[in-house]
């Protein structure tokens, strides 16, 4: 005879296999792989951390604290409160060093996006020549003081070889870095020829994002040039143009080195940008106090630029989606 047996119903209450355990230990194995991981990405980011903890965070926090103290190198920081910022909205040459500042990253921006732009679309178009595209960004790789003194000597208003040239025309010499007229435009044409290479990379960089089909069936509807580049290239380059304007303009309003190798800020104070004006207080008056308050005013301005250029500008929003 033979014996059957029953084996238990799920249905009716049996037991069931279970999973736990080895759901539980493939949790336990992926936490310990995302630990190892993290721990990993840690030690990549240490140094970098280490850097901007020494070099950024400290120095920033002890600039703000300074901001409100009175303190010359050769005693201690003494708490005044906000009087540095008080001094400051009534202070000529501050007022004229912004406006020196916003005259220079107006040329610099205007000349350098429009000159980058143009050069990133022909080669776009037209120089695909590896040699040529980095032939353009080559003046970024030379030092900016060795540019600003390369500059400084071929404008010379007496020996320069430009003056020369135009004297051989038959017209009158020009004061380029001696002029108040030429100071900040001859100052922001410099800087324009050094980092206009380097700018159109970034552009170009952008141009290469955008794909070849929309150009396509553009031409088969039978868009211009013209009407190809204002509906096509340029609004699905807006973000890259806005990287671009917020890095170029946080540069700008910190030009200091061509300034103080050419001019140092004159002649009077045509050409003293804000940056000169700090160091100036700083180290030739030694008044850290007052020239930590005039940093954070610029680091708030520099804050809101960006923020402005982000906010309304939509960098962070691409028409491709």
């Amino acid at each position: 005879m033979t014996t059957i047996t029953k084996l238990p119903d799920p249905v009716a209450g049996g037991s069931k296999p279970s999973y736990r355990g080895k759901a539980g230990r493939a949790r336990k194995t992926g936490r310990r792989r995302r630990l190892g991981d993290l721990r990993i990405a840690l030690l990549f980011i240490l140094p970098a951390m280490v850097g901007f903890v020494a070099f950024y965070l400290v120095p920033t926090v002890r600039g703000i604290y300074l901001s409100f103290t009175e303190y010359s190198i050769l005693g201690d920081p003494t708490w005044i409160g906000t009087k540095n910022y008080t001094a400051i909205f009534g202070d000529e040459l501050f007022w004229n060093a912004m406006g020196v500042t916003v005259q220079y990253v107006g040329l610099n921006i205007g000349f350098q996006t429009i000159i980058a732009l143009g050069l990133a679309l022909l080669m776009h178009r037209v120089a695909k020549s590896t040699f040529i595209r980095g032939a353009l960004l080559l003046p970024f790789l030379v030092a900016n003081v060795i540019v600003a003194l390369l500059w400084f000597w071929m404008l010379d208003y007496q020996m320069g070889i430009v003056n020369e040239l135009i004297s051989w025309l038959g017209l009158p010499r020009i004061a380029f870095f001696g002029s108040e007229q030429w100071a900040i435009p001859t100052i922001a044409g410099v800087n324009v020829w050094r980092h206009m290479g380097y700018t159109a990379l970034l552009i170009f960089a952008g141009l290469q994002s955008i794909p070849n089909h929309l150009y396509e069936v553009a031409s088969l509807d039978g868009a211009s040039p013209t009407r190809t580049f204002w509906s096509i290239t340029m609004p699905l380059l807006r973000p890259v143009l806005v990287l671009v304007l917020v890095v170029t303009v946080i540069g700008s309003f910190q030009v200091f080195d061509t300034v103080a190798v050419t001019t140092g800020g004159g002649p009077v104070n045509a050409s003293r940008v804000i940056q000169m004006y700090i160091y100036q207080k700083a180290f030739g008056e030694s008044d850290f106090g007052y020239a930590s308050a005039l940093s954070v005013i610029l680091f708030v301005i520099l804050a809101l630029v960006a923020f402005i250029q982000m906010k309304f500008l939509k960098g962070n929003e691409s028409d491709l989606d």
